[in-house]
């Protein structure tokens, strides 16, 4: 039987939240510049091809991370049976950190791959097939919001549901959803473009606060449900 469908959209709302989140907007933003001035040499599908190429980049990075981090658990037989064992309680204070990061109540530390001058020129280089590099490396400029949803929400769900591909393959294409509706826009017009990233900016705090919001009380819940 395939994936049960409310972990696969919880994994691509993450993702979207994550695309929202300081540190990759910022990218997005890079990349959209940069799919830009790659498309400008052609045709506006071209735009379009580099908006793909770009996301498939990040898609695959999380995939990565996760299916490499995921197998990696559920590989080790101590580390399997303890989850297995352990999974339910751990997740309470896990995902109430994580709506507490998410909230802004924590403070943790940047760290990954920062969306410089540099990668970008040696992306220039490519064409587009470089933004399927700039996806990649973009992927792994965490802030403190999209660390806590990747490694405190979206790696336990995929460990819940022994996902190695399919839900940070979800996760990916929601954090890759601006860039590729911008994309769209920009092939379209730019007054189009200039819309989507307005709306995307628009609605981020109230996204991040009823999302955190969402992740106390499922985190509350399993807390109070498995560590009484």
């Amino acid at each position: 039987m395939g994936e049960p469908a409310a972990p696969v959209l919880w994994a691509l709302w993450l993702g979207v939240l994550t695309s929202v989140s300081p540190c990759p907007l910022a990218s997005n933003l890079a990349a959209v510049t940069y799919v830009t001035r790659a498309g400008t040499s052609g045709a506006p599908s071209r735009i379009l091809t580099g908006g793909i190429l770009y996301s498939l980049g990040r898609i695959a990075a999380y995939v990565c991370l996760a299916g490499v981090l995921t197998w990696g658990f559920l590989s080790v037989p101590w580390t399997a049976n303890f989850l297995q064992a352990h999974m339910n309680r751990l997740l309470g204070p896990v995902l109430i950190a994580t709506g507490a990061v998410t909230l802004g109540w924590i403070r943790i530390p940047a760290f990954g791959v920062s969306a410089g001058p540099r990668l970008k020129a040696i992306a220039d280089r490519t064409g587009l097939i470089g933004a399927a590099a700039l996806g990649f490396l973009f992927a792994y400029s965490f802030c403190p919001v999209s660390a806590a949803l990747f490694f405190g929400s979206l790696l336990p769900l995929a460990l819940g549901q022994h996902s190695v591909i399919l839900i940070p393959t979800a996760y990916g294409v929601g954090t890759a959803l601006p860039v590729i509706l911008t994309a769209a826009a920009l092939a379209s017009g730019i007054r189009a473009a200039a819309r989507v990233f307005s709306a995307t900016r628009a609605v981020e705090r109230w996204v991040r606060r009823a999302t955190g919001a969402a992740l106390l009380m499922i985190g509350a819940y399993f807390a109070w449900t498995y560590l009484r």
